[in-house]
This record gives structure tokens, C-alpha cells and sequence, in this order.
């Protein structure tokens, strides 16, 4: 690890922020030095300008991606290497403003249905199941499943948050055959090194290879199965600050805004994942 590196997770750790953001700000910081193959201490706001020009203009990155890139790059130069933030500036792009396209139950089954293997499968029930963060569900060790009180426990969440996370019957059960095909030890979902957990991309990779063998067209990555778990839960009748509670949501205003996505109608309030059918076929 290069003095630099260490100096911003430094900068991070005491500042409070969750593994998600030090990943992500690393890996913006990452990609800009191989970009112009050149340590990003070197480099001119000119040349982080073109940097964001390339994101935008030959990536095709959402403005909601490059202003991650954006916010991690101020942090860098800005804090870590102390620069004055009058003679370096990124404008930042405004986002637009659009509803995530939901998937419905039957392509949530599809799309577990053809998931290529046991691990793929159990991350994602269990991050559609519970409603989870790509960032928590990764991060899930063995221990955080709690069968006797039938939740999941999630650490250090978003903002830093501890909370309880819902464990069906159902996926519970997904579990419980993962773990006997698999045997996982520490965490949940282990990476190609035992004692780390798989990464972000990995996961990501799962949903998306899944999707593509599932022959879904919907926009949207593994946070998808996030949506569609409020979506849904809404849809059956669920009541909202019990949602916000099991997605740990700040604000109940976040919560609501699945009123825009959902047709509400009365059900019985259960887990949506065992509303889904052809999971055993």
C-alpha cells in the first residue's frame, strides 16, 4: 500500500465514513491514475478535468456515477493532499432525476432461477429477501444470521448504522442449503480469499450474468432487488415506517417514494420472497 493511499483511508477513518464510500472514493482516485499513468499527486485539475469528460463522454457513466467520481476526487485533492479548493474545482453534474425501473415477482424468480451457481443463488435471495445493500449483503458473516429471532444482523450499515434485517422461513431455508453445499466459514459469502468476503464487482457480476440468462431488459443493477423488496412489500400491504426500519432509512420521505413504483392491495404482511413462485422447480 502507497503512502498516499494510506494517508486518505486515514483521512476517511476519521472522518467517519462506511466501508462503501472507502471503497468507492479509492477506487475513483484508482482509476484516475490509470487513466493518465501517472500518480494522481502529479497530476493538473486540467487533467482530472478530462478525466470526467471521459467518463461522461466515452463511458457513458450516469451523472449519478460521475458524481461519486466527483465527490472523491474533491476529497482527495482537498483534504488528503490539501490543495485549495479556489484553485481546483470539478463542476459536477447535475443528476437526472428518474424512476428505477422495478422488476416484478416473477422476473425476481427468474432471475434467481438462473443463477450459475449455489453462492450466486443465496446472494441473490438473500439481498432481494431482506432488502439489503450490495455494500451489507456482502459483508454478512455467518454469525450475523440469527435463526432464533429470525432476523439478519447488519453492521455498520449505511451511515455507520447497526439494524435488523428481515430472515423468512424461506430464505432462512435458501441458507441453510448454501451452507451445506458450500460450507462457508466467517463470512457469509467468502472471496476468492477465505478471510475476505466477496467484492462489490463480484456480486455485481453475479446479477448481471443472471440477468442476461433470465432475458431481462430492465435497466438497473443487484440495488434493483433492493427496490423491488420495498416495491413489494408496499404492494402487499405493508405499513411504511415498518419498511423504513428494515431498509434502515434515514428519513420516512425516502421510504414514501415507493408509493410512485408500487400498486398498493391488501395481503398478509409476510417477507416477499415467499410470495415467489417456481423457485423449486
Amino acid at each position: 500500500m502507497t503512502p498516499l493511499r494510506r494517508q486518505m483511508i486515514q483521512d476517511m477513518t476519521v472522518r467517519g465514513f462506511s466501508r462503501a464510500t472507502h471503497d468507492s472514493y479509492l477506487h475513483a482516485v484508482t482509476e484516475l491514475a490509470r487513466f493518465h499513468h501517472a500518480s494522481p499527486d502529479r497530476l493538473t485539475p486540467r487533467e482530472v478535468q478530462r478525466f470526467l469528460v471521459h467518463l461522461v463522454e466515452d463511458r457513458g457513466l450516469a451523472w449519478a456515477t460521475c458524481n461519486v467520481y466527483v465527490h472523491a476526487l474533491r476529497f482527495f485533492y482537498r483534504v488528503t493532499l490539501g490543495r485549495d479548493a479556489a484553485t481546483f474545482r470539478i463542476p459536477r453534474g447535475r443528476e437526472a432525476r428518474r424512476l428505477p425501473e422495478i422488476l416484478s415477482r416473477r422476473e425476481v424468480s427468474a432471475l434467481i432461477r438462473a443463477a450459475a451457481s449455489r453462492r450466486d443463488r443465496a446472494l441473490l435471495v438473500t439481498t432481494y429477501g431482506a432488502g439489503l445493500r450490495a455494500s451489507e449483503v456482502i459483508h454478512l458473516r455467518l454469525g450475523d444470521v440469527d435463526s432464533g429471532r429470525m432476523c439478519l444482523r447488519i453492521e455498520q450499515g449505511k451511515r455507520r448504522k447497526d439494524r435488523l434485517a428481515l430472515l423468512s422461513a424461506r430464505l432462512l431455508g435458501e441458507l441453510r442449503d448454501y451452507w451445506r453445499a458450500c460450507r462457508p466459514e466467517g463470512w457469509l459469502f467468502p472471496g476468492e480469499r477465505a478471510e475476505r468476503p466477496i467484492t462489490r464487482t463480484t456480486a455485481h457480476r453475479s446479477f448481471h450474468a443472471a440477468k442476461a440468462r433470465a432475458g431481462i431488459t430492465k435497466a438497473g443493477g443487484l440495488h434493483s432487488l433492493r427496490h423491488a423488496f420495498a416495491t413489494h412489500m408496499l404492494e402487499a400491504g405493508t405499513d411504511p415506517h415498518t419498511i423504513q426500519r428494515l431498509l434502515g432509512h434515514g428519513s420516512i420521505k425516502t421510504t414514501l417514494g415507493y408509493f410512485h413504483l408500487s400498486e398498493p392491495r391488501l395481503m398478509t404482511t409476510t417477507s416477499p420472497l415467499d410470495r415467489l413462485d417456481g423457485l423449486d422447480d
